[in-house]
């Protein structure tokens, strides 16, 4: 019977111990306390682990094979900038004026060294009527280069890429229902226009999404973007 008690005994403490390490641990890592930029640029809030929202500033980030770096700004107050550092990958839809809450811990320097990075770009939808489709772009040839116009077509599968790369997507005419049918038949005639834009995108911008996209058509055969929008 003491044998017993003796085993509970050692048994309790070991689980009271294993209890008080968890806690410890939890404590350590801290919740993170939600700040504005503005709070988030005093010296107070150096070595703090904090969350922080704010846009990205338009061309701020920079790619290296480790991290990201971009600067985020309040839409209230726009003139407090706040740099981040984010080491892992970003989505494809980052880009420039995207809402981005970080959590993560101000290092001496004022820098938000980021460890949770959630973006929010809200869906923008815009009618393709007026709008030409990519091989109506391409025919008007020499005439349409550097020309403002609203270009509809479907996002081919497998190209959207991050903000980081020289073309976004590419975009090609949107299928009819009897060459989704057979689509050997046009496979070899089908024109592709790809497309440079550094914006945010819509998270629900996928492979085969209908697109209205405006700007214009460089020399080098490039759409160079400054709206996206879904068809709609």
């Amino acid at each position: 019977m003491g044998n017993k008690r003796k085993r509970f005994v050692i048994s309790g403490g070991i689980i009271a111990i294993v209890m008080i390490v968890a806690l410890a641990l939890l404590g350590s890592n801290g919740a993170a306390k939600s700040m504005t930029i503005a709070e988030a640029l005093n010296d107070s809030a150096k070595g703090q682990r904090v969350q922080v929202a704010g846009n990205v500033v338009d061309d701020s980030f920079t790619f290296t094979q480790e991290n990201v770096t971009f600067f985020l700004e309040d839409s209230n107050n726009p003139d407090k900038t706040l740099e981040v550092i984010y080491d892992k990958g970003v989505s494809a839809t980052f880009g420039n004026g995207v809402t981005a809450i970080c959590t993560g811990t101000i290092n001496d320097s004022g820098v938000l060294q980021c460890s949770e990075l959630v973006t929010k770009c809200p869906s923008k939808y815009e009618t393709s009527t007026d709008a030409l489709s990519v091989s109506a772009l391409f025919g008007y040839g020499e005439a349409i280069y550097s020309k403002t116009v609203k270009v509809t077509g479907s996002l081919q599968e497998g190209t959207l890429v991050g903000a980081q790369e020289e073309i976004r997507f590419v975009l090609i005419d949107e299928q009819s229902a009897e060459t989704k049918a057979k689509p050997e038949s046009k496979k070899d005639s089908q024109m592709v226009l790809p497309v440079k834009y550094v914006g945010a995108l819509s998270d629900e911008i996928k492979d085969g999404s209908l697109l209205v996209i405006t700007g214009s058509l460089g020399e080098n055969g490039v759409f160079n973007a400054t709206d996206v929008a879904l068809e709609g």
